[in-house]
């Protein structure tokens, strides 16, 4: 199975140079020495324009392995609240990036709630425009996407804890693997407003507390559209041994376009 491109030509170029040039330029504009290994991070999915350069810093900053776990939220009303996808390859200006089938498989197996579904992702853009950059970054790179469209922390923390569990044995195999969350922060209100809620959502981050973080975004009234992914990931990497995170870049989409009114946040963290 091949999925098409859902929002080249709209969130990034459709035309392949021109992809290239982009990532290429937001890549350098980052470029942090030295680069490190990290168990995880967030990154955010806006339209390059408003949000590749948050994205890129993150990027910029981490020693990218060839397999990576890719948790986004399900912004559309369609398919399972848990989707998985364990084969094929997703499609971008840059080529075809693959599934890795033996990573997704087991973690299909590992947590019972994903179901095999291509209909959450097919529309779906807070994946999609993170691959060209990897594509850019790590040409052999495989991935598993993921979609959340559930807001029960329960689904979250057993998810986080299949995770860890799977990518713990992948260490122990000395294979290393990345757990990756999508996600803007607030939406749609005031710079001001929006960077106070932001920062508090990115101190549970920040403080690597993943019942904090749930509790913070839905008691805050914070619409941060990927806090489920961010949720789950923070349970793995816990779970994992992390130990601390870092904030690496924050904006809102202010910063670019000047309307200070209505914005959406970026926050890109690396967790170590």
């Amino acid at each position: 199975m091949i999925r098409q491109p859902a929002v080249a030509g709209r969130f990034y170029p459709d035309h392949p140079a021109e992809a290239q040039r982009e990532v290429d330029a937001h890549l350098r504009a980052a470029a942090a020495s030295p680069k490190h290994r990290a168990i995880a991070c967030v990154v955010p999915h806006a339209g390059w324009l408003y949000s590749g350069h948050v994205a890129a810093a993150v990027y910029a900053r981490l020693e990218l392995p060839p397999r990576i776990i890719i948790l986004c939220p399900r912004h559309y009303p369609m398919g399972q609240p848990l989707a998985i996808l364990t084969e094929g390859a997703w499609r971008t200006p840059l080529g075809d990036a693959p599934v890795d089938a033996e990573l997704a498989a087991a973690v299909a197996r590992a947590c019972p709630l994903l179901r095999e579904d291509a209909a959450a992702h097919a529309h779906e853009h807070s994946l999609e425009v993170q691959l060209p950059f990897l594509q850019r970054l790590v040409p052999d790179f495989r991935f598993v996407p993921i979609a959340l469209g559930t807001d029960r922390f329960q689904a979250f923390e057993d998810l986080g804890r299949a995770l860890a569990e799977v990518v713990a044995r992948e260490q122990e195999a000395r294979r290393e693997v990345l757990l990756m969350a999508s996600s803007d922060m607030n939406h749609y209100e005031s710079d001001a407003v929006t960077r106070v809620k932001d920062r508090k959502a990115i101190d549970r981050v920040l403080a690597l507390d993943a019942r904090g973080l749930y509790e913070t975004v839905r008691g805050e009234g914070i619409s941060m559209c990927g806090y489920g992914p961010t949720t789950a990931m923070l349970v793995a990497a816990k779970q994992l041994g992390a130990t601390r995170a870092e904030l690496v870049k924050y904006a809102t989409s202010g910063d670019v376009s000047g309307d200070f009114d209505r914005v959406v946040g970026y926050a890109g963290i690396v967790v170590y």
